[in-house]
Formats: C-alpha cells, sequence, structure tokens
C-alpha cells in the first residue's frame, strides 16, 4: 500500500492572502476542539516535536477512528489548508529533519522565516477564490 505525506522540508508556510487578521490568534477553546484548536495545542509548547503528518493525523485521523496507515493510504491536505495558516495567522517553518513549529504572523521570527532565501516559501491556501 502507497503512504502518502504531508510532510515538508525546510519550507516556510506563509498566512494565506486573505487571512483576516494581522497579528497571530489562539483558537478558541470549545468543549469539543476544533482541527485548530487540537493542531495548535499539540505546537504552541513544542516546537519542532512532530512533523505536520504527525500533527494532521492527531486532528483529523484519530478524530475518526482511523489507524494512521488507514489514513495515509490515500492524500490528504497539508497544513498549507490549516485553519491555523487560512485564519488565525500562523505561519509554520519545517526544518531540515520534517520537523515543524509554529510562527505568529506580525512577529520578528516570521519576518525573518519570510526574508529566508534558504528556505522553500508556500502560501497556505486561500478561503475565497
Amino acid at each position: 500500500m502507497e503512504v502518502h505525506t504531508t510532510n515538508y522540508r525546510d519550507t516556510f508556510i506563509e498566512v494565506a492572502a486573505d487571512c483576516p487578521v494581522a497579528q497571530a490568534e489562539e483558537p478558541p477553546l470549545r468543549a469539543s476542539p476544533s482541527v485548530a484548536r487540537v493542531q495548535f495545542d499539540m505546537l504552541v509548547d513544542a516546537p519542532y516535536r512532530y512533523t505536520s503528518d504527525d500533527v494532521v493525523y492527531e486532528s483529523q485521523g484519530r478524530r475518526k477512528g482511523l489507524s494512521r496507515e488507514e489514513f495515509f493510504a490515500k492524500g490528504q491536505p497539508c497544513l498549507r489548508a490549516s485553519p491555523l495558516t487560512k485564519r488565525y495567522g500562523w505561519g509554520v517553518h519545517s526544518d531540515a529533519r520534517g520537523r515543524i513549529a509554529l510562527v505568529p504572523a506580525g512577529s520578528p521570527e516570521y519576518r525573518r522565516f519570510a526574508d529566508d532565501p534558504d528556505l522553500a516559501h508556500v502560501t497556505a491556501v486561500r478561503s475565497r477564490r
């Protein structure tokens, strides 16, 4: 069975062009955590601990009751489609090992990654056409 991945290496995912916030925001707390909240909670205090695959699986696959193998047997949307990058103003930096960290829009760190010519740059998916 072919296994698909959402991982990037040495890449910076910039917030979507139509992101409604200029400064990063924390996703709201709810009784049943949203995808954005699960992803945020995993990454905010653990930079470069998880890969994109880890985060996407925990926030979507496990919630659907799928094994990791079942979940990645077909292609899955990467963090470019995450509400964190589309709605809440968080960039995502992926290091050489594919480990990721959140980077708040509007911060000096965000600007440093956005201006780094040694990184591949991709933009989060727009919410509207």
